[in-house]
């Protein structure tokens, strides 16, 4: 329930009274699924908003603007992360990941764009070594949708991995981005680690009343799937083009998934930095599918 002296409490209250009855009166397997698909976007509210507005410039933005798209992103981004710390929809904490986050991404993002991965082919002021500054607010959405979704969903994590090898794992991972340009890409061989690592591990996730649970590679790899279309409208859109891409737009491939896969898990172990994976009561229960 949201606190008394919450800034949005008068519209979010009626709203909450309004979709519970509202979905009372559907079947209950289908209120169950339309409030996954609400709380599902209440938790990517940062990304979503993002991607709407990347959408939107590509279409409508004039030549002559007084300000870059890109730099109007990165103010968009900036005005929306302030929004939801003071409307209290993100927390200091969550803040705290999603900055960690966006350094690590950036930092990515300009070793990837100088080896000729991929590029931004419009103007910015606000850059570095080409990559606009607002990409890096695109990998803290990432953040913010795991944050948020770990605490709307009430998540819980069985049998999860111990914390140091985790870190080890996310370690390695983050570094064979950069050394794979290198050395041999290692990717195949930490698909087969993470695998390992996390079989057994189950995120359990509450809709409403009751308690479900998924394997948490199969979470991740819904979650790739996600981002792997969210890619496809940065291409689309032409917010950023691979290198060597012909003018005519396709789609990014499936074998890119992998790459958002191994992400995620920088990602999560990032966000387990602030907000350690709780285990679900009863560790030896069986999961209520």
């Amino acid at each position: 329930m949201t606190a008394p002296n919450h800034p949005l409490a008068p519209f979010l209250q009626p709203a909450r009274r309004w979709i519970r009855s509202t979905l009372r009166r559907l079947p209950e397997p289908l209120a169950e699924f339309v409030l996954f698909g609400l709380k599902m976007a209440w938790s990517c509210l940062f990304g979503a908003t993002m991607l709407f507005l990347i959408i939107v410039t590509s279409l409508v933005w004039p030549d002559n603007a007084p300000i870059h798209r890109y730099d109007f992103l990165l103010l968009c981004a900036i005005l929306i992360q302030a929004a939801l710390v003071w409307t209290r929809l993100e927390t200091v904490d969550e803040v705290k990941v999603i900055f960690l986050y966006h350094v690590t991404g950036t930092v990515m993002e300009i070793f990837k764009t100088h080896m000729g991965s991929w590029t931004y082919p419009e103007e910015a002021i606000f850059r570095i070594a080409g990559v606009p500054l607002f990409t890096g607010f695109m990998y803290g959405s990432v953040g913010s949708f795991i944050a948020r979704a770990i605490r709307v969903f009430d998540m819980r994590f069985s049998h999860y991995p111990k914390a140091w090898m985790t870190w080890l794992l996310a370690a390695a991972i983050y570094v064979n981005f950069f050394s794979h340009h290198y050395i041999y890409d290692l990717r195949y061989i930490l698909f087969a680690v993470t695998a390992a690592m996390f079989l057994r591990c189950f995120v359990f996730f509450r809709i409403d009343r009751r308690v479900l649970s998924m394997p948490y590679l199969l979470a991740g790899t819904l979650t790739a799937f996600f981002l792997w279309l969210a890619e496809n409208i940065g291409t689309f859109t032409r917010t950023w083009q691979y290198y060597g891409a012909d003018d005519a737009w396709t789609p990014v491939s499936l074998h890119k998934m992998g790459s958002w896969g191994l992400l995620l898990i920088i990602s999560f172990v990032t966000v387990s930095l602030v907000f350690p994976p709780k285990a679900p009561d009863g560790e030896s229960e069986r999961p209520d599918a």
